[in-house]
């Protein structure tokens, strides 16, 4: 096991940060990239998602073997790919990726004629694609209906090979459907490769054939990378302030949302006039209010642990909803959240059905160690505690799957890292 230690020297924050660019939007761009046939992708991710992404896509013309390793989005994406274009061979991932289901997207891609077999576990990776490509119908809009509650990669991945189809799809989204923005982001990326994809209805989307074209895009930096310098400052001590850069006001990111979440914590968000970025302020917390406020997540389940460690850490009571999604993560990031609250005196029981609510009557940092769980958001939603006294992060290196300069990036503001 290695491990980080991370302990803020005092005096205020300040400086620019260091950010990524959004792997969610790279990850994207790249298979419309792949199915357009060209254009060129600029701030592309060093994430390790993204980088692998790439990989694949270039692999898969020669190989009949492929990892996704540990990566979700990859594997949702990669499977829609390989369906569509009728590739032959097995995509396989991880240990925990074999946990992580896959059923729905595969019962979608095999209605759609696709020949997908499950190679180990019944509705779980690794997968054995056959060669026959997907292919409905000439002329005839394929319908789907797909559930909307367990993840929107499902849906992004098949809105992205709708296009591909020669009658072109109806996808129905049914169920509570988590994580729109996500799959608005897809749209708009769609489209900005030259689909025709449009929501006709609140939970329906209709893709018309013809493929895409190629087109130059830009990716934005990552919003969900952001949080976790929010809550720094939040953490951080009076006077502090920050630079972002490359953040966009009007953001196809759900995660942008971490601004206003984050207003009644402490930290104010000002655009800068020459689109630069975002510059971040502390303002003195107001009283806290009666009864805990509550944040739903749905839209946005990769900023839960980092609020719920701040409020923590500030003895903010906060309930927080919208969290089924994060059972079938990295880990199970509902119980790991609880367990490592604890190490510092608060916790985060489920005080409703679905309703979490983070309680800290104690709260303290003095050298804890904070297991990771083989899960980057884990490392990266606790390490801003160092703010408030040592801590120590085990395998810090999990930040690699989204944010490989991350420890970088806080030593460069004055963090001791070691």
């Amino acid at each position: 096991m290695t491990n980080q230690s991370l302990r803020w020297p005092g005096g205020p924050l300040t400086g620019t940060a260091h950010l990524p660019a959004s792997k969610s939007e790279a990850n994207r761009a790249l298979l419309l990239q792949r199915l357009a046939g060209g254009g060129t992708l600029s701030n592309l991710s060093e994430a390790n998602d993204t980088v692998l992404m790439q990989r694949l896509l270039a692999q898969a013309a020669s190989t009949d073997h492929l990892d996704a390793e540990d990566a979700g989005t990859v594997m949702r994406f990669m499977t829609a790919y390989l369906a569509v274009t009728g590739w032959r061979g097995t995509l396989t991932g991880a240990a925990r990726m074999k946990q992580r289901p896959i059923a729905i997207l595969v019962d979608a891609l095999r209605a759609l004629g696709a020949s997908i077999e499950y190679v180990e576990q019944e509705g779980y990776p690794p997968l054995r694609f056959g060669g026959q490509p997907v292919a409905a119908p000439a002329g005839q809009l394929a319908e789907l209906a797909v559930r909307g509650d367990v993840s929107s990669q499902y849906i992004s991945a098949l809105l992205m090979v709708g296009p591909m189809l020669p009658g072109g799809l109806r996808l129905r989204l049914t169920g509570e459907v988590g994580s729109r923005p996500y799959i608005k982001m897809t749209l708009k990326l769609m489209q900005h490769f030259g689909a025709a994809a449009t929501e006709v209805g609140r939970d329906v989307i209709e893709v018309q054939p013809g493929g895409y074209r190629p087109a130059d895009y830009t990716v934005e930096s990552d919003w969900s990378a952001a949080s976790y310098w929010y809550a720094l400052l939040a953490l951080a001590p009076a006077g502090s302030s920050l630079l972002l850069p490359g953040l966009r006001e009007k953001s196809w990111q759900g995660d942008h949302v971490i601004q206003i979440i984050m207003q009644p914590l402490g930290v104010v968000t000002e655009f800068r006039a020459d689109g630069s970025g975002a510059s971040l302020t502390q303002r003195p917390l107001a009283p806290p209010p009666v009864d805990a406020p509550t944040t739903n997540f749905s839209d946005c389940p990769d900023l839960a642990q980092t609020v719920a460690v701040v409020a923590a850490a500030l003895g903010r009571p906060r309930r927080l909803t919208g969290l089924d999604s994060l059972r079938i993560k990295e880990t199970d990031r509902i119980a790991a959240i609880q367990q490592e609250l604890r190490k510092f005196g608060a916790d985060m029981p489920e005080v409703a059905p679905g309703v979490f609510e983070v309680q800290s009557a104690n709260f303290h940092v003095d050298g804890q160690a904070v297991d990771t769980y083989d899960d980057h958001r884990m490392a990266m939603a606790f390490a801003p505690l160092a703010m408030r006294g040592p801590l120590l992060v085990h395998e810090p290196l999990v930040v690699r799957k989204s944010y490989p300069s991350f420890w970088r990036a806080l030593a460069a503001v004055g963090m001791q890292v070691g």
